[in-house]
C-alpha cells in the first residue's frame, strides 16, 4: 500500500492572531509555525496502514523554505520520504491552483499511490477545499471527515460522524481521504527518528520539475481587501435593586438594547 500524505504548515494554534492585525493586514513575523493538526492525524493513519499492510508513506508539502521543517517533523514519526514543492510561481495560489500543483507532483512520483491523505482542513484558512479540488484533478473519489477506516479487497470503507448520527461510505481505491479529529492518537517521534532526519536533505521540486506552466495555474479567486479586529465587546452591566425591579430592567434591556427578545 503506497500512500501520499499532504502536509501543510500553519501558525501555532496558540497564537493570538487578533493581536497581529495591523494596517489592514496580518503581521506574522515571529510566529511559531507547526504542522497542521489535522494533517498529523492523516500521517498517523498512513503509518498505521503501512504497519499493517506494508508499503510506503511519502509526504508532500507545498510552501516556502520553512515548510521543510514540517516535513522533517513528520518524517521523524516514521514516514519514508518527503518532497517539498517550492517556487515563486506557487505563492498566492488559491485552493484550486494548489491542488493543480499537488496533482502534478503526485503524477511525477515513480508509482501512483493507492491513496492520498490530508487533514480535512487547514486551521489557518479553515476552507478545506484543496483535497476536494485534488480529487477532481486526479479523477478519484473523495471521502472526508474520516474517523474510522477498514481496507479490504481493494476497497476502503470509512465511518464519518455527521449531525445526529454517522455515515458509512465505501469506494474502490485509489481515493483521496481527509482525516478528522478522533481518527487516532498521534504518536511521538522517537529520538532515533529525530536524529535520522536531522541532516536529511528533502528534494525540492519547482514548476519546471513538474512541467507546469505558471500561467495555467488558478490564482486566489478571492481578494482580501482588508483585515480588521472585531469590535470590542461593551463592558458588562450589574443591575441592582430589588429582584423584581432588576428582573424587569433586565427584560427591558434585552428587548430595547440587546434586541434578543
Amino acid at each position: 500500500m503506497n500512500i501520499v500524505v499532504l502536509v501543510k504548515q500553519v501558525p501555532d494554534t496558540a497564537t493570538r492572531i487578533q493581536d497581529r492585525v495591523t494596517g489592514g493586514g496580518l503581521d506574522l513575523d515571529g510566529v511559531t509555525w507547526v504542522v497542521n493538526p489535522y494533517d498529523e492525524y492523516a500521517v498517523e493513519e498512513a503509518l498505521r496502514i503501512k504497519e499493517r499492510q506494508g508499503g510506503t508513506v511519502t509526504l508532500i508539502g507545498l510552501g516556502p523554505e520553512r515548510a521543510d521543517m514540517a516535513l522533517k517533523d513528520m518524517l521523524a514519526l516514521g514516514a519514508d520520504e518527503a518532497i517539498h514543492l517550492k517556487d515563486a510561481a506557487f505563492e498566492g495560489l488559491g485552493s484550486r491552483g494548489r491542488a493543480q500543483v499537488l496533482a502534478a507532483a503526485i503524477r511525477k512520483l515513480p508509482q501512483m499511490p493507492d491513496m492520498v491523505w490530508a487533514g480535512w482542513k487547514g486551521v489557518d484558512e479553515d476552507q478545506g477545499l484543496v483535497p476536494i479540488y485534488l480529487a477532481n484533478e486526479l479523477g478519484w473519489p473523495h471521502l472526508s471527515f474520516v474517523v474510522e477506516l477498514t481496507l479490504e479487497d481493494g476497497k476502503v470503507r470509512v465511518r464519518r460522524e455527521v449531525e445526529g448520527g454517522k455515515e458509512i461510505l465505501e469506494t474502490p481505491l485509489p481515493a483521496v481521504l481527509t482525516a478528522q479529529k478522533g481518527l487516532n492518537e498521534v504518536r511521538y517521534a522517537s529520538l532515533k527518528g529525530i536524529m535520522a532526519v536531522k541532516r536529511k536533505v528533502i528534494p525540492v521540486w519547482d514548476a519546471a520539475d513538474l512541467a507546469l506552466d505558471p500561467s495555467t495555474l488558478s490564482g486566489g479567486g478571492v481578494t482580501v481587501e482588508r483585515i480588521e479586529r472585531p469590535a470590542d465587546r461593551p463592558p458588562g452591566r450589574i443591575l441592582s435593586g430589588a429582584p423584581a425591579e432588576a428582573a424587569a430592567e433586565l427584560v427591558r434591556l434585552l428587548r430595547s438594547e440587546a434586541k434578543v427578545i
